[in-house]
């Protein structure tokens, strides 16, 4: 990938539109919608005429009928035959049209679901590329505070050469300072994984050459923290694939009734059939001989004399002819057919009857899941509107919590420096001002996921949240 190759850093954006054209979960949804318009296009040509055409050839040797005459003789002889077919279903209880009402309403379901699939994969993607940056800025955090202690440590250095402070202030510094190595060695292990993990989800397998742009992110509120839950819900019934996707249930279950019961009408086919043939065996005929083309026969006898009554016939003579040539034979050998037939069902068994129950069965639970759907629906919601507002409220403690104790912390070094507190108190507050830096960006980007999370719930696209 040419992108990787160039060792460049991924934007959010960029790393979300990437997985939704490469995620296998995604591009299963997109097959599904193309199955989906596969099934709609063979619902729409059940409407029209089937036409089938065959044909065969065989070669017959013995005694055998001659295709053409009918007549039995013992020679070998080749036969071929050609026909063509079309039928039209007319009437069959409206199923046809029911199949395409079920196969439009199957394809936008499909959409739904593939809309589904987008928005969590989105999520998915988002959550992962701000824990990245969250482990990021813990690090920065860590490595800038670490660099006050190396400072401080060789300030203290200084200072117990010349026995201004005691050598334990100065151990006690460089454990501090082993200890920030430490946790800063982890830091990068998190930010290693985390980055893995993301680029796992987008399906990149250079992880070393894979980063993110960690910069520019922040708090972006597109309005939707001054909505009330109700608006949030209302929208989000309105816009989200999983009620949208609960409602095509209930539709494919209707229609689903309705097929079920158009096997109680009868089916009304129209069909036409051409056939023709053609055979390479001779035939025999019978002709007047012109040599002698009549014959006399006695035909009676007078009763009273006995005298014999004779009349003259035409002389015929028994000949073998060659067959007709092909074009000839299949103008002069074919044959059509055509009609209506009729389907009537009497009794299968309960068969029909059975569909339609199950059927009603089927649209009962679907309304049910559809209710079950608003419900769930309006349960995340809400708890995703209180996640938001608790997230907000952490964020601005964790807040005032950095100021407060970035005011003890300068208080603190200002003491150490003029050797008014001991290494060990100073290191004590230096830790806490770390984990209230720290708290701030974990409660930050939570804060930014757990609103994007409420947006996305209000209908805006995944591809158009602002961070």
């Amino acid at each position: 990938m040419s992108l990787q190759a160039q060792n460049k850093k991924w934007t959010l954006i960029e790393c979300v539109q990437y997985a939704l054209e490469n995620n296998i979960s995604v591009k299963q949804s997109e097959l599904d919608v193309a199955s989906a318009d596969i099934d709609k296009l063979t619902a729409t040509g059940n409407f029209l005429p089937s036409l089938n055409a065959g044909s065969s050839i065989q070669e017959n040797t013995g005694l055998n009928f001659n295709p053409i005459t009918n007549n039995a003789q013992t020679e070998t002889f080749l036969s071929v035959s050609g026909n063509i077919n079309v039928g039209y279903t007319l009437f069959d209880g409206l199923r046809n049209i029911r199949s395409v009402q079920r196969a439009e309403i199957s394809k936008l379901a499909s959409q739904y679901r593939l809309d589904k699939m987008k928005d969590d994969i989105s999520l998915f993607v988002a959550n992962g590329y701000l824990q990245v940056i969250l482990n990021k800025a813990n690090l920065e955090v860590l490595k800038s505070q670490n660099q006050v202690t190396l400072e401080q440590i060789e300030r203290t250095q200084e200072l117990v050469d010349a026995g201004s402070l005691p050598r334990g202030d100065l151990l006690e510094i460089q454990a501090t300072d082993a200890s920030e190595k430490q946790s800063i060695v982890n830091a990068e292990n998190a930010v290693q994984i985390s980055l893995i993990s993301l680029a796992q989800l987008l399906l990149i397998k250079d992880y070393e050459n894979f980063d993110i742009e960690d910069e520019g992110y922040d708090v972006v509120d597109a309005g939707i923290s001054s909505k009330s839950p109700e608006e949030i819900i209302a929208a989000a019934k309105e816009s989200r694939s999983e009620i949208r996707i609960a409602e095509q249930n209930v539709e494919l279950a209707e229609v689903d009734l309705k097929l079920a019961r158009g096997n109680y009408y009868p089916t009304v086919s129209a069909f036409f059939g051409y056939n023709t043939r053609y055979t390479d065996a001779t035939s025999f005929t019978q002709t007047i001989d012109p040599d002698n083309p009549t014959v006399t026969q006695q035909i009676g006898v007078v009763e009273a004399t006995g005298q014999s009554v004779v009349s003259e016939f035409p002389n015929l003579i028994t000949q073998e002819v060659g067959a007709p040539d092909f074009t000839e034979q299949l103008y002069t050998n074919d044959g059509i057919g055509y009609g209506l037939s009729l389907n009537i069902p009497i009794f299968n068994g309960f068969a029909s009857r059975a569909n339609v129950k199950r059927s009603k069965i089927n649209l009962e639970r679907t309304k049910f899941e559809l209710e079950q759907a608003e419900l769930d629906l309006e349960s995340t919601v809400y708890q995703a509107y209180v996640d938001a507002k608790g997230a907000l409220k952490s964020y601005e403690a964790a807040q005032s919590a950095l100021e407060s104790q970035q005011l003890a912390y300068d208080y603190a070094k200002e003491r150490y420096d003029v050797g008014l507190t001991n290494a060990f108190d100073f290191s004590q507050s230096k830790l806490r001002y770390d984990n209230a830096r720290i708290e701030v960006n974990r409660s930050k980007y939570d804060y930014i996921f757990k609103l994007k999370v409420l947006e996305l719930y209000f209908g805006i696209p995944a591809t158009e949240l602002k961070f």
